[in-house]
């Protein structure tokens, strides 16, 4: 008689080797959100406050106040204005790159050390790069100057970092230049994931380089494009560090952005938290309604039409 062999079940080694993620954003994810949102409602300031209450006659009187500040608002339209202003070439020039990269008829030499350095702006640590344009664009020394007084003459020195409108495109390009070869590098693995067989039967119908981008390419990278305009939108409205560290909100609260108001009001003297979390509460909304938008937009409207043409036929046949 043979003997039956036993089955061992390793499914249940999946559990353990989740458990470190669940601790991990129990702790320093899902508890500071639930905690933030409490802190929206209360009257909590300053440092060593223990004597915290709940605001019982208006609770949402922290959020009427963030809404109120023109600081916020301010924050606000910078926030929108600089990630609009870099995410739009951003991904002109990801989707170009991308083409370039994919196209199989160009037979490009070298691919991977392109891509290296396409990237490589974003592995840079975010205070070197502040360092390194705060003194590219310095008053009255700096590459950017003496690249003007070599044309223009001496005594023609520009203020770069002191114009409001100037410091906001800064910021934009910075962002733009690091982020781009990342968007990049999204793209081309989406486009990879297709079938080769989709573009050779495209190549037999005729279709050139452009069509079979713009027809083929794109619609079959909509997840992925998805993917980046949402992580790019959720970036871009959690941008804080270049901001920071190259001007610190200026000139002129220019650069001030949604999490550096935030910031400033948790722990820039006032140690405001009850209006820091409020703030950061509304910012999270603000994420989630244009998130749902961009599903909206980039949903696919054949598969929408599908279901609702399923839908009908279920109520009718049980009509």
């Amino acid at each position: 008689m043979q003997k039956k062999r036993s089955v061992v079940d390793y499914s249940r080694y999946g559990y353990f080797f989740s458990i470190p993620f669940i601790v991990t954003f129990l702790i320093f994810t899902l508890y500071p959100v639930l905690y933030t949102s409490i802190i929206g409602f209360t009257d909590m300031k300053g440092l060593g406050n223990t004597n915290i209450h709940f605001l019982t006659s208006d609770p949402f009187a922290n959020f009427k106040e963030v809404l109120s500040s023109e600081l916020f608002r301010l924050s606000l339209f910078n926030t929108f204005r600089i990630w609009i202003y870099n995410f739009i070439p951003q991904l002109g020039l990801a989707l170009l790159l991308t083409a370039w990269f994919t196209d199989n008829r160009l037979q490009i030499k070298a691919k991977g050390f392109f891509k290296v350095i396409f990237y490589l702006p974003n592995i840079i640590t975010m205070a070197s790069i502040a360092i390194l344009f705060r003194a590219f664009f310095g008053y009255p020394m700096g590459p950017a100057n003496d690249l003007v007084t070599r044309i223009k003459g001496p005594g023609t020195e520009i203020k770069f970092l002191q114009d409001r409108d100037t410091t906001r495109n800064i910021v934009a390009f910075i962002q733009f230049w690091m982020w781009y070869g990342y968007t990049m590098v999204q793209l081309v693995s989406g486009v990879i994931g297709i079938s080769p067989d989709i573009f050779e039967a495209a190549e037999i119908d005729g279709a050139n380089r452009v069509q079979t981008f713009f027809f083929i390419t794109i619609p079959n990278i909509r997840t992925i494009l998805l993917f980046t305009l949402v992580t790019s939108l959720i970036g871009g409205l959690n941008m804080f560090d270049i901001p920071k560290l190259l001007m610190n909100g200026g000139p002129d609260n220019a650069t001030i952005t949604a999490s550096l108001y935030i910031y400033n009001q948790a722990f820039s003297g006032s140690y405001k938290y009850n209006t820091a979390a409020a703030a950061s509460m509304i910012m999270f909304v603000l994420i989630v309604i244009c998130s749902a938008i961009l599903f909206y937009i980039m949903r696919d409207k054949d598969e929408a039409a599908l279901k609702k043409l399923r839908k009908a036929e279920k109520k009718a046949m049980k009509g």
